[in-house]
């Protein structure tokens, strides 16, 4: 196991990297801990989870609404949880969003943790604080920013992760590489998804380094004012198209990162060589480049997008392979392109 300190402007917490999910007994308490799970999990790891209270909410992005909130509190009630219960979120993204969300807002705020069972989460979700739930179609719509306490990487949970979650995680790695790690962004197209799944070694070098990529992004702009942005690569269109169309979380940023391509050749000389560069790893890794959606529809949701201000919206561009950029552009311009271009 590898312990690693990780340090906020607004809180200082372990990761605690390779490490087994019984070594949670030696973190919290047992008898102050609630875990909150999803079906899929809870089902999987029945037996891993029965010295603890388990609350187990229904699995998918569907479900990462408010109501799926009340009724995790309503359940928090039942089991008479207090200022001392500490909630650890076990799952995926959607899970760890939730558990976050709800322990900051019952009774003003609890401890919580999370041991992420999912590449994505491992890399992205449970990352930087932010928590929260959907609106409809639109993406984390509501939430707060507040970090775990610590995280807890078992890897021996992504043994049954399905291939398509493998899948959906690597959108974020690609994501990640895109915007800071030309040298990761090669390793990548010289391996394959079967290289970290039939190694695990391999796997948990790899999700070390995004949670490193991310947290240092995120611990010089905790608030998201400025660098932070860059983590939105692929999510503009991306967050537009997910709910709207139920496609998986990866799915959704993959289209989206091929259109921010599109558009930093348009406005940012981003050469056709480098974007086929992208395309082909996304594709390498199983991902979807095209898709046909509603551009009207998908245009209204998009104007409700979180990076929008006022007439412009903060686009993620690439110059080049490992360094993306905050682009502004004007509402007008980016419609004129969404409407001939994407």
């Amino acid at each position: 196991m590898k312990q690693v300190k990780f340090k906020f402007p607004s809180a200082t917490f372990n990761c605690y990297f390779d490490a087994d999910f019984s070594f949670l007994e030696t973190l919290v308490p047992r008898e102050n801990v609630i875990l909150v799970t999803d079906e899929n999990v809870a089902t999987k790891y029945a037996e891993r989870f029965m010295p603890y209270r388990t609350i187990v909410l229904k699995a998918g992005e569907e479900y990462k609404q408010q109501a799926t909130v009340d009724h995790l509190i309503n359940e928090l009630i039942k089991h008479k949880a207090d200022r001392q219960t500490f909630l650890i979120g076990v799952g995926g993204g959607v899970i760890t969003d939730i558990t976050g969300y709800a322990a900051s807002v019952y009774m003003r705020g609890i401890r919580f943790a999370f041991a992420p069972t999912t590449v994505l989460a491992m890399v992205d979700a449970c990352v930087g604080g932010k928590n929260g739930v959907d609106v409809g179609v639109y993406k984390n719509l509501v939430g707060v920013v507040k970090h775990p306490e610590f995280l807890l990487y078992d890897y021996s949970f992504l043994k049954t992760l399905p291939q398509e979650e493998w899948i959906n995680g690597f959108a974020e790695i690609i994501k990640h590489a895109c915007i800071k790690d030309r040298a990761m962004f090669k390793f990548l197209e010289k391996n394959t998804l079967d290289t970290f799944q039939n190694y695990p070694d391999e796997a948990a070098k790899l999700i070390r380094q995004n949670v490193e990529i991310k947290y240092g992004i995120v611990s010089r702009d905790e608030k998201e004012t400025g660098d932070r942005k860059l983590l939105n690569f692929g999510h503009t269109l991306g967050h537009a198209i997910e709910n709207m169309y139920l496609l998986p979380h990866g799915n959704a940023v993959s289209i989206g990162m091929v259109a921010a391509c599109t558009l930093s050749e348009a406005l940012k000389g981003f050469s056709s060589k480098e974007k086929k560069r992208v395309t082909a790893v996304l594709e390498r890794y199983h991902l979807p480049v095209n898709f046909s959606f509603d551009k009207e529809k998908v245009w209204e949701v998009l104007l409700m997008d979180k990076k929008k201000t006022g007439d412009t919206m903060n686009f993620i561009l690439l110059d080049k392979i490992g360094e993306g950029v905050i682009k502004p552009i004007p509402i007008a311009k980016l419609k004129e392109i969404f409407n001939h271009s994407l």
